[in-house]
């Protein structure tokens, strides 16, 4: 058995001390956040960043770590906050009332809710749950902030599944193509794919979760299974050449500005880290919404292949990968 890790480093800055962290808190690792943070005060430290853009997830000990370091922080005239913290560790501090505690004040206002385009993504929940993800999804981002991507672990995807149906609702709400998914159906979906071998998910995150895209590898030693990557390199002809490629199962992002370039460094990530040169997606023939958007990332449209599992003959559409200068992480 594999046992979390947590990785420490200190920096110091003056009186003050910037403290990143790098992989899970919670019950064998939280001694060890304990003992870093009291350093830092028996050493005098008056100001304590904690970073934890590389924390993928925080338990309540971890918490109580925090919150116990903070207020000896207090005590002796110092401070420690938090930044950068994942929606995992933003959700749970927000659900124990410990958000101003950790968390810096908000200096850049949030931007207003904008108007669903006619091109989002392809998929979406019940209208009424839609409008309000919709609100709360627009409100939550600080999207001034930069865009960090994180791959997510089978664990770490099911707690935050909840989360990525939200977005995934929100992404489309009010657009023609709400009609061809709902919350439920996503949410099969996402535990299908995760039970695949080769499985990968990444999310988008700038105060919030503004992205997120899964998928699972087919053809040598991927998962695909032995009919699909047959049928499909058999009915379109650039898969023939294409050793491995990565079936894209869900590509989500908020719907604002930055759409375009949150779904494009997301897709490009996860083919580079899967080593798929080519990214395929199936969409339900009629859902025009969705083609268009995918088309809008850069995906070719290669029209409907018949005799693919499914009710419905679907559409097609496949996405090289981009060269190491164009991809972005």
């Amino acid at each position: 058995m594999v046992l979390p890790r947590l990785d420490i480093h200190r920096r110091n800055r003056g009186e003050g001390a910037v403290v990143t962290l790098a992989g899970e808190i919670g019950p064998a690792t939280a001694p060890l956040l304990r003992d870093a943070l009291e350093q830092c005060l028996r050493d005098g430290v008056t100001v304590i960043d904690v970073d934890l853009t590389t924390v993928g997830s925080c338990d309540a000990r971890g918490l109580d770590v925090l919150l116990s370091a903070s207020r000896r922080a207090s005590r002796v005239h110092a401070s420690l906050q938090l930044h950068h913290p994942c929606t995992q560790i933003t959700r749970l501090l927000a659900v124990t009332g410990s958000t101003p505690l950790l968390l810096p004040a908000p200096t850049a206002p949030v931007p207003p809710a904008l108007p669903p385009g006619p091109v989002e993504t392809a998929s979406s929940g019940p209208p009424t749950d839609a409008k309000r993800t919709l609100e709360h999804t627009a409100r939550g981002p600080v999207l001034q902030d930069g865009i960090r991507l994180r791959p997510l672990t089978r664990w770490q995807t099911e707690g935050m599944r909840e989360d990525i149906a939200d977005l995934d609702m929100a992404s489309v709400a009010d657009t023609p193509g709400e009609s061809f998914h709902d919350r439920g159906r996503f949410l099969r979906r996402l535990a299908a794919s995760a039970r695949r071998p080769g499985f990968a998910l990444l999310v988008a995150e700038t105060t919030g979760l503004v992205g997120c895209a899964y998928g699972f590898p087919v053809g040598p030693d991927g998962s695909g299974g032995r009919g699909l990557d047959r049928m499909l390199r058999e009915s379109i002809p650039p898969l023939t050449a294409c050793a491995r490629f990565l079936l894209l199962t869900q590509v989500v992002a908020h719907p604002h500005a930055q759409r375009r370039d949150i779904a494009r460094r997301l897709q490009q990530r996860l083919l580079t880290d899967r080593r798929a040169a080519l990214g395929v997606v199936l969409l339900h023939p009629a859902d025009q919404t969705g083609q268009a958007t995918f088309e809008s990332w850069g995906w070719q449209n290669m029209g409907e292949v018949v005799g693919l599992p499914g009710p419905v003959a679907p559409c097609v559409l496949i996405l090289p990968r981009e060269g190491p200068t164009r991809a972005g992480r």
